[in-house]
């Protein structure tokens, strides 16, 4: 069996292993018996596409119009490092034989560069701006492989789906928002098959690495001008409270020992804050400030099961309710169940899946959830944060 191929790895003849994935390529197609098994990551997307039913001669290719497009760019979040990104990667495409592509979390490709030559290759794939690069639109492919393994993939000739991508390489990895942990996009970069070179999967992943610290650092420099606006605000203030941005990062912490950040904040909807109770959340800025309501004191919080799943929150002089997804009900009801103690991703994703091998899932699960329902819900490990009670009701 082909073993996994990490970005930095390469078969040692290129030539050889584009031959042979043809015939592996043709054998699965036809339902022959290949000569060897893809890697896991081709079988796997391979299987897909014969589910999906694609058909290896591609398909018109759809293209986002260019508002659209540039809507796209402003929402992905990328835009603030696009360019210390392309300037990168943008120097080597220019004398070098392949393409750089940046896509949205939906594999739109969003900006593109490269070699005059490579890129005229591109446009007769349909790899272009505006274009959906996904697994489902034009088969396997590493942008669009890389979205569904949530995980840097590396793809040679033959082991792309589509007959016409055969000729090519390439290699992508996700962007994720060091902010909120969502997937930002996907960086790629392709070219010519038999030019594929062991560098091309370090520049990669460095790509990646840049984008996601020039992320990190245009959210400290949006936490300090926060910081700036709520000085003269703040002054006198001997209350408990906290200052945090749109995605609950603390940019202020006073009289209270909170961790670097809560919930997301939303307007007119109470928000539970471990050490402050439900506070209301204020707009300040570019942020919120969050403060206890008058009085203070333990949070009764039910599970209702009996429909569709709500969670009902009594505490100090207020409540609210919110309603649920089936599987953030199933979540919160794990959490409480676990006790003071909590319990960890791994626990949490074996009691929501029934197996190992979830633990990344889990915590998305339980960052989905803490969106909704704030910091009823404490992180490392997971638990009803301190003066939490939770019942369930309506169970079947």
């Amino acid at each position: 069996m082909v073993g996994e191929m990490a970005l930095s790895e390469l078969p040692a003849d290129l030539s050889e292993h584009a031959r042979v994935m043809q015939r592996v390529h043709e054998a699965v197609l036809t339902g022959s018996r290949p000569p060897v098994r893809p890697r896991g990551v081709v079988e796997r997307s391979w299987s897909r596409m014969l589910d999906l039913g694609l058909d290896v001669s591609g398909s018109p290719r759809a293209m986002v119009p260019l508002p659209d497009l540039e809507l796209r760019r402003r929402r992905s979040g990328l835009e603030p490092v696009i360019g210390e990104l392309r300037q990168l990667l943008s120097r080597a495409a220019e004398t070098s034989p392949f393409l750089v592509v940046v896509t949205d979390a939906d594999g739109v490709i969003l900006w593109r560069d490269g070699a005059s030559r490579v890129r005229a290759y591109a446009d007769a794939l349909g790899f272009a701006e505006g274009a959906r690069w996904t697994e489902a639109t034009v088969g396997t492919n590493a942008v669009g492989t890389a979205l569904v393994e949530a995980a840097p993939v590396q793809l040679l000739a033959a082991e792309h789906f589509e007959s016409a991508q055969h000729p090519w390489y390439c290699c992508a990895a996700p962007v994720h928002s060091p902010v909120t942990g969502e997937l930002a996009g996907v960086v790629d970069i392709s070219g010519p098959a038999l030019t594929l070179h062991p560098a091309i999967g370090a520049l990669v992943e460095t790509s990646v690495r840049l984008a996601e610290s020039g992320l990190w650092r245009v959210h400290e420099q949006r936490l300090e001008r926060l910081r700036r606006t709520a000085e003269p605000v703040l002054g006198g203030v001997g209350e408990p409270l906290l200052v945090v941005d749109d995605d609950g990062w603390v940019a202020v912490r006073s009289g209270i020992a909170a961790g670097p950040r809560v919930a997301v904040p939303r307007e007119g909807l109470p928000l539970a804050v471990a050490g402050l109770g439900l506070c209301t959340p204020e707009r300040l800025g570019e942020g919120w400030l969050l403060r206890p309501r008058r009085e203070r004191g333990p949070m009764q919080a039910e599970l209702d099961l009996s429909g569709d799943p709500v969670v009902r929150v009594h505490g100090g002089d207020g409540s609210w309710s919110a309603g649920l997804t089936r599987r953030q009900a199933q979540v919160l009801a794990l959490i409480a169940r676990a006790g003071p103690a909590g319990v960890d991703a791994a626990v949490l994703g074996r009691g929501l899946f029934g197996d190992d091998g979830h633990a990344v899932t889990a915590r998305a699960e339980v960052s989905r959830l803490r969106r909704v329902v704030g910091d009823l819900v404490a992180p490392a490990p997971y638990r009803l944060a301190d003066g939490v009670s939770l019942t369930v009701t309506g169970e079947a």
